[in-house]
């Protein structure tokens, strides 16, 4: 589904087209057809010789009439810019091509209209002036086709070159977020009560749905929902949708109120925005008061320059709007700034942040930050900043993706919730999505969906090459898997955890294995293991030597069965235990106790007493003084 919009003159033939494509008259008032001038909006569809249906929103051409025009080109898709014939360019063509490029309006149409009026020279003539009028703007290789409303001159063609402009227009029917409708009309319809229209963005609406009325605050259920005349039971994004409302009155809701799902939008007198003037129109000041358009909506502003004290026209520049009223808007809108009077159009640009700070001016961290919203999404941004695939500290990530802390966690929180985005908490333990998405204080790591999945692989394919070469060991040391990894203490602390989460590996104070790990001895070293257990406790004061290989010798010592004291000397644990709580008490019993005394006492020899007493004194149980040990 797409919206088309008209654009162009007084008088160019703007509705009378609309008519001849559609057969629905768009002037809805007796006004407008007895002066035979558009006055508002009016609204039409077609179906394209492909089969596509799409809207139209017919403008009023008239320069009083310029607010009602822009309240029905915000929400549009292609523009048909009507430029009659025998008149070529005029003022309001000049000041709608303005909108259309400021709003971004890159597909669509230039139509030559009441070609039937003007013979072929002269039409060429004027085709080659709008082509070069168009130079430089969004519409520049927009097609120009000479039409005829009266006689159907270039009417089929019109329909084919507009189907091919759609083949190449990004349609809105796909988006999956939360729906949100700028209201151009609300009234009332016998036996059903209040209806809103407007052009449905972001996301699908249904039949009994609750909303709101942002700004104001007004809870209403979805009881309709039609378009082109047509019930359904669902609205998709991009169409023109009229939506039956239960529970609220039609003069409660005006033009540029905004319907969404409750809590989705909220209203701001702030605005954060991409400034640029329109060539040929007058310089725009610190503070000048200009009226502001956004959607549907209309409200008078104050503009904060924010890094000039005046924009020239075809400058641009970065502002913060201070509006008089509140109005409800989204990130990425388009805007339209006009000078109430005289009546002109001077600029507009795009919406980068609705809910900022108040700024003070010509600070150079505020205007990087705006500059990094201009070139994408929050969310895009700090996605784009975690690139590298590695994991990244909170404030080193907020600095490399150039927006505040307040929208970078705003758009954390939106990547956590579509899993685009793994955090990590600062103290190793993995953050539940809900948390990182509330949690008033800074997030520890972070690393994306995709980087998490490489890291992960990595981690996970060097254990088991680790398990491989050493079967019996408990795990890769810590340091050696940092040195792999490449990643400093605090981001294996992070990744460490969510593995754990993840069951993917299994930690202890020196080393990390698989979840699912578990050393397991051959045949063969499961017996030489018995005999040596077996000599170890024939003679426990003076076990046999550690022969095996070192790897198995290894795999006893981390399992408990054997307690190491020298590299060739070990003992059962229950020995081990035995003889360090005789030193000790010896020594609290007699002050001291010597390599002779324990050999005596255990009927050892001098190996085993000094090999034991010499582990005791690493271990800071014991220390030497002379010949003999005291505690530590």
């Amino acid at each position: 589904m797409y919206v088309i919009g008209t654009a162009g003159h007084v008088d160019h033939g703007k509705s009378t087209l609309v008519k001849t494509l559609t057969g629905i008259d768009p002037d809805r008032w007796e006004e407008e057809r007895r002066r035979e001038m558009t006055i508002d909006l009016g609204f039409a569809w077609l179906v394209l010789p492909s089969g596509r249906s799409v809207s139209i929103v017919d403008v009023p051409g008239h320069e009083r009439f310029v607010k009602n025009m822009l309240a029905g080109v915000g929400g549009i898709d292609a523009a048909l810019l009507v430029v009659a014939a025998d008149e070529s360019i005029m003022p309001q063509t000049e000041e709608h091509l303005a909108i259309l490029d400021l709003l971004g309006v890159e597909h669509g149409l230039v139509v030559l209209s009441k070609a039937d009026l003007v013979d072929a020279e002269w039409l060429e003539l004027v085709s080659e002036e709008v082509a070069e009028r168009l130079a430089g703007t969004s519409l520049a290789q927009a097609p120009r086709l000479a039409v005829s409303a009266r006689t159907g001159q270039g009417i089929a063609e019109m329909l084919a070159a507009l189907d091919t402009q759609l083949d190449r227009t990004p349609s809105r029917a796909g988006a999956h977020g939360a729906p949100r409708m700028s209201i151009d009309r609300s009234f009332t319809i016998g036996g059903f009560g209040t209806v809103v229209t407007g052009t449905l963005l972001d996301g699908p609406l249904a039949i009994g749905d609750e909303v709101e009325i942002v700004p104001k605050g007004l809870r209403a259920r979805v009881r309709g929902l039609q378009t082109h005349q047509r019930k359904a039971e669902r609205a998709r994004p991009g169409a023109r949708v009229a939506v039956n409302l239960a529970g609220v009155s039609h003069h409660e809701i005006g033009r540029g109120d905004m319907l969404a799902l409750p809590g989705q939008v909220r209203a701001t007198n702030l605005l954060d925005v991409q400034l640029r003037v329109v060539a040929g129109a007058r310089p725009i000041a610190h503070n000048d008061r200009l009226d502001l358009f956004v959607g549907a909506a209309e409200a008078p502003c104050r503009v904060a320059l924010l890094d000039a004290d005046e924009l020239a026209p075809g400058g641009t520049g970065w502002a913060q709007l201070r509006l008089e009223r509140p109005i409800a808007t989204s990130r990425g809108d388009r805007y339209i700034l006009r000078q109430p009077s005289p009546s002109q159009t001077l600029g507009g640009g795009r919406v980068l942040d609705t809910e900022p700070a108040r700024h003070r001016r010509f600070r150079p961290d505020v205007v990087a930050a705006l500059g990094a919203l201009a070139r994408g999404r929050p969310s895009d941004l700090l996605l784009r900043a975690l690139d590298d695939g590695q994991p990244h500290a909170w404030a080193a990530l907020v600095k490399a993706s150039g927006l505040t802390e307040a929208l970078a966690f705003e758009a954390l929180g939106e990547l956590v919730g579509e899993a685009s985005v793994l955090v990590l908490a600062e103290q190793g333990e993995a953050r539940s999505q809900a948390d990182a998405a509330v949690s008033p204080g800074p997030p520890g790591l972070l690393i994306s969906a995709k980087g998490w999945a490489a890291l992960s692989e990595k981690l996970a394919t060097g254990l088991r090459g680790y398990h491989r070469r050493y079967p019996l060991r408990a795990g890769m040391p810590r340091e050696e898997l940092r040195s792999r990894l490449k990643l400093g203490g605090d981001a294996l602390e992070g990744v460490l955890a969510a593995a754990v989460a993840r069951r993917l590996a299994a930690v202890n104070e020196a080393s990390v294995r698989l979840h699912e790990y578990v050393p397991a001895l051959a045949p063969e070293q499961e017996r030489a293991v018995t005999r040596l257990i077996a000599a170890f406790r024939a003679a426990p004061y003076s076990p046999p030597a550690l022969d095996l290989e070192p790897e198995l010798a290894g795999w006893l010592a981390e399992q408990g069965h054997v307690v190491r004291v020298a590299p060739e000397i070990a003992f059962l644990p229950e020995t081990y235990a035995e003889m360090v709580n005789w030193v000790r008490e010896s020594i609290r019993a007699r002050g001291s106790v010597t390599v002779a005394q324990f050999r005596d006492h255990f009927g050892s020899s001098r190996k085993y007493a000094l090999a034991l007493l010499e582990h005791l004194d690493e271990r800071k149980v014991t220390r030497r003084a002379g010949e003999a040990r005291v505690l530590y």
